[in-house]
């Protein structure tokens, strides 16, 4: 039995984990999208590192873009076998893959009108809609807890992560030569103390581990609640500067989130009356499927609902569809904050956004997650004077904000707490993916302290025997 790690392998995108037995099967964990990687980024999704048609399962741990945003191509390319994820995961999945297919064509047509005035090749989209409706008939839903049988030798059990609505962590027991092996893939680790979600559940003993690391050198510790942290940035931007909060947000998991505390302000009558606006109809899609699962509340949460019905939704609040209604927004100088997708302000509307308002001194741009350091909210987090959007180059002269702490990932607590369940003389091999490198080489030192002998940083592509 070996594993291929084709992706999230020294970085935090692309996630792909091929595992191979030894009677030939091939079963693939995830199957992400890389996003901002500069230059690289075209050519790393073109390339899997494997064939297609030779992958006889997929399950997929949860539906960010970066764990399942290559699904469709693929499919495209000769994959035929059954995609396994929870049902919430496959609500998210459609709508998600969905608008990456849209949004490629649209940002295709937008980069192609500017490339062919300067004469240079034309870029295609990665995959259509229509390979991602191929993609949903092979999805087939699998529980929290239940025991799947994918073949007589290979059962497959989810336990909850809490990262994002329908997220999991996936355990294999694989039976080979008379004798299990217990294989466990994180996904991507929750929070403990989640605005929203249930904590990540506790797992069997597991032999080898494939653990995500995103967060494996900080934590998350600020000092005022992020509701409080809101509320200034909004009164110092839109009442104080007379300007608008631009806020890059995923469109699963993050948005809701900060719906979520500014309806607590409002509860708590404090929320500054400015407009409020989400300009990602993905956003709103996904806001009404996770309504649509209240199962994966956490308690607070249900004790909110018993005084409010909706604690997605307050005053002066507007979910943007139209396109045209978007460009409306930056021809209007009226201060208000803004939540768009994607996260890393890499694609999407936000983009656009954050060109027609970043080199006024009046607006804030405020990062609210993790992103990648060549990605454009990457270079606006580490305080890069000018960058480059669409090609054009713009000096940044908004403000420039970052809040860690309403990550979805887990900080290196959150993880040392994941593996606590865990007996460290029985597991074999703790594999670390989806970090920076010199964060995982840090919280490989960490990890050992806690007994775990064995821990190796797979590169890119490498194969290793189990």
């Amino acid at each position: 039995m070996n594993i291929t790690f084709h992706g999230a392998a020294r970085n935090v995108t692309g996630s792909k984990h091929l595992l191979e037995l030894g009677d030939g099967t091939r079963i693939l964990l995830d199957c992400g999208m890389f996003q901002g990687m500069g230059e690289e980024t075209e050519e790393l999704n073109e390339y899997f590192g494997f064939n297609p048609k030779k992958v006889d399962y997929m399950v997929l741990s949860h539906a960010h873009i970066d764990h399942c945003g290559l699904i469709p191509r693929l499919v495209a390319e000769g994959f035929e076998g059954p995609i396994f994820c929870t049902s919430a995961t496959m609500d998210l999945a459609r709508i998600l893959m969905t608008d990456s297919a849209r949004i490629q064509e649209q940002d295709s047509a937008y980069s192609n009108k500017h490339r062919r005035q300067k004469n240079l090749k034309e870029l295609s989209s990665l995959y259509t809609e229509e390979n991602v409706f191929e993609a949903l008939r092979l999805f087939k839903i699998v529980e929290y807890g239940e025991e799947f049988d994918i073949t007589p030798r290979i059962t497959l059990k989810f336990t909850d992560a809490g990262h994002i609505i329908g997220s999991a962590s996936v355990h294999l027991s694989i039976l080979e030569d008379g004798k299990f092996t217990q294989l466990t893939f994180s996904g991507d680790v929750g929070r403990y103390n989640d605005l929203l979600l249930k904590s990540p559940q506790p797992f069997a003993q597991a032999d080898y581990i494939i653990l995500e690391s995103t967060y494996g050198d900080s934590l998350h510790k600020d000092l005022e609640p992020i509701e409080d942290q809101l509320k200034e940035m909004i009164e110092q931007t839109c009442l104080v500067k007379g300007g608008k909060l631009i806020i890059p947000a995923f469109s699963v998991g993050r948005t809701q989130e900060l719906l979520y505390a500014l309806n607590s302000l409002e509860l708590k009558g404090i929320l500054p009356d400015v407009c409020y606006y989400v300009d990602s109809p993905l956003s709103e899609k996904a806001t009404k499927v996770l309504k649509e699962h209240p199962e994966v509340y956490n308690k607070g949460v249900q004790k909110v609902l018993e005084v409010d019905a909706d604690p997605f939704a307050f005053k002066n609040l507007r979910f943007i569809e139209m396109l045209a209604e978007s460009k409306a927004l930056n021809d209007d100088p009226r201060p208000c904050v803004i939540i768009s997708a994607s996260g890393m302000a890499e694609a999407g509307r936000v983009k656009h956004h954050i060109k027609n308002n970043i080199s006024n001194q009046r607006n804030t741009i405020l990062m609210v997650g993790y992103c990648e350091p060549n990605s454009l909210g990457g270079r606006l987090s580490k305080g890069d004077k000018w960058v480059s959007i669409f090609g054009e180059e713009y000096q940044v002269m908004a403000d420039v904000k970052v809040i860690k702490s309403m990550s979805a990932h887990g900080d290196y607590e959150d993880l040392l707490r994941f593996l606590s369940c865990q007996d460290p003389k029985d597991v074999k091999k703790i594999f670390l993916v989806h970090g920076e490198y010199n964060v995982q080489q840090n919280f490989a030192e960490r990890i050992k302290t806690y007994n775990f002998k064995e821990v190796e940083i797979p590169e890119q592509h490498q194969k290793v025997e189990l």
